[in-house]
């Protein structure tokens, strides 16, 4: 027999099984002896109050032992000989759209501008010790995306929990850690995930799949309202519908398209800092605690909402415990984005802070109409850059000093490896961002005493935290409602915002690709 119940325990009450064990018994009046054993399938931790809470959901198997097997797995078929789907972009949406297609007994043929995962390590390493940026391989292009390097966190906001699971559940039968179908905020690390990503496209190739790597796609085959396939860079033609997943930075894409006629339209998108403190600072904060997060705890996370002028100032993928990297892709830009190991173990904590931005905001800019806010996006990078030292080495202030509008004289150790360099952002950036930001993080500063100070440095900017650009589809269909066989998906075409929402649209867009088809015959 199985039983689940909820339970509310301290920190080190939730670190040991035994103990788990011992008090599940006691609320269910199930004799010790009879449980075999206990398991944690829901975990989350209540940090509101001083005495911090860990909110468990127990499985307990009486008389009975537990099964090994903790995820559902997927058989994949051999469609080595079926109708072919191109699917440009290696990234979440596109390697589980990808996967979806197999499983629908369709053949992916998954085009990729970037290097496979395991030599993007050596590109962005460059970016680090170098300051060399490779326009076609670098944290944002090539095998795994942008997410690849960004810790691997799979929290999303979406309510559909059928397809949340599907989406972990072929995570770990790739090799993720089973906790991800646990933990509340669940995350892979950015150690662990680029051998999953490298299981996926195994996968991919074993089911008679195909992936080419070093492969731009460098315009779209349209024949009569109707995809009839793409060209690219290694003077390859693929033939099939498409399904574009190209990522959040693919600006030349967005052009192409633009080129082509392809309606697309101007988005909304966020543009900030990103915000580092000491994590023990942050543990403190959060734990309420001089302590901070102790022997039982993780590094403590932080998120917000502040609304500032008719704008939201809000925290952004939040790292704990994690480092600052480059993320620029191509040159005489400085971008700046976040990421943890699994174990979270870094000394610092770090976080975007952003402020929402429309079209509207910027009227100057509506020249360029429907790319207005991409060229907004290339502007302030640009001043970044040249902020920065015209070089990887980024933009940096105390964090006190940018609320007072005060240049600092020094700047405290930083992740940031390709380095900072002290520069007063509160006059550089352009007043809509800064002031908002100097508002908001006054507002934070209220509510976590210790938030705000000279220890913790701001570093510019965090800038790629969505598409300038949606691609526009069809509610219903999915397809674009002007070129039939088209299919806009994921975080490049404006339709998610993280790993977990980006690869449950790669299946959608999979889903619907697979229905057209066959309607068609």
């Amino acid at each position: 027999m199985q039983k689940d119940i909820d339970l509310r325990l301290s920190p080190q009450q939730a670190s040991d099984l035994d103990t788990i064990k011992t008090i599940f018994s006691a609320e269910t009046g199930i004799l010790y002896k009879d449980i075999e054993s206990v398991r944690i399938i829901r975990r989350s931790i209540d940090a509101r109050q001083r005495n911090i809470i860990v909110n468990v959901r127990v499985r307990g198997y009486i008389n009975e032992q537990e099964p090994q097997i903790k995820y559902s797995s997927i058989e994949y078929p051999d469609v080595s000989n079926a109708k072919q789907v191109i699917v440009v972009g290696a990234g979440p949406a596109g390697l589980f759209a990808a996967l979806r297609l197999i499983e629908l007994g369709l053949k992916p043929i998954v085009v990729e501008r970037g290097k496979n995962v395991r030599e993007r390590k050596h590109d962005t390493s460059m970016m680090s010790k170098e300051h060399i940026v490779n326009p076609e391989s670098n944290y944002c292009f090539g095998e795994g995306g942008a997410g690849a390097f960004s810790d691997g966190k799979l929290y999303t906001r979406s309510k559909k929990r059928g397809n949340v699971e599907k989406i972990l559940n072929v995570f770990c039968q790739h090799g993720a850690n089973t906790d991800i179908l646990v933990d509340a905020h669940p995350h892979i690390g950015t150690d662990k995930l680029p051998g999953i990503i490298e299981k996926m496209r195994m996968q991919i190739i074993a089911s008679g799949g195909e992936v080419h790597f070093n492969t731009r796609m460098d315009s779209l085959v349209i024949d009569d309202g109707k995809v009839k396939g793409i060209t690219t860079n290694t003077q390859q033609e693929f033939d099939g519908a498409v399904i574009l997943a190209t990522g959040h930075s693919a600006r030349d894409v967005y052009r192409m398209l633009h080129k082509q006629n392809i309606r697309i339209e101007a988005k909304g998108l966020a543009i900030g800092v990103r915000i580092e403190h000491p994590a023990h600072l942050i543990d403190q904060i959060q734990y309420h605690s001089e302590e901070g997060r102790g022997k039982y705890l993780p590094a403590a996370e932080y998120s917000f909402v502040e609304q500032v002028n008719g704008r939201g100032v809000y925290s952004f993928c939040m790292c704990p415990g994690g480092i600052i990297v480059p993320s620029a892709s191509g040159e005489e830009q400085v971008v700046v984005n976040g990421m943890s190991p699994s174990n979270r173990g870094s000394k610092w904590s770090n976080s975007g802070v952003v402020v929402e931005i429309h079209p509207e905001d910027f009227p100057e800019y509506s020249e360029y109409g429907e790319l207005s806010l991409l060229h907004f996006q290339e502007y302030i990078e640009k001043l970044a850059w040249i902020h920065g030292g015209k070089s990887q080495i980024a933009p940096a202030q105390r964090l006190y000093d940018f609320i007072n509008n005060k240049k600092s004289s020094n700047l405290p150790p930083t992740s940031y490896t390709p380095g900072i360099v002290s520069s007063s952002l509160h006059e550089w950036m352009p007043l809509f961002i800064s002031s908002r930001l100097q508002e908001g993080l006054k507002a934070v500063g209220k509510k976590n005493r210790g938030y705000l100070t000279n220890d913790a440095l701001i570093i510019g900017v965090e800038s790629r935290t969505s598409s300038p650009v949606r691609v526009v589809r069809e509610r219903e269909s999915l397809q674009h409602p002007d070129i039939e066989g088209l299919y806009p998906c994921g975080e490049g075409a404006g339709y998610a915002g993280g790993i977990v929402s980006a690869a449950m649209d790669g299946e959608r867009c999979a889903e619907a690709l697979a229905f057209w088809l066959q309607a068609k015959s």
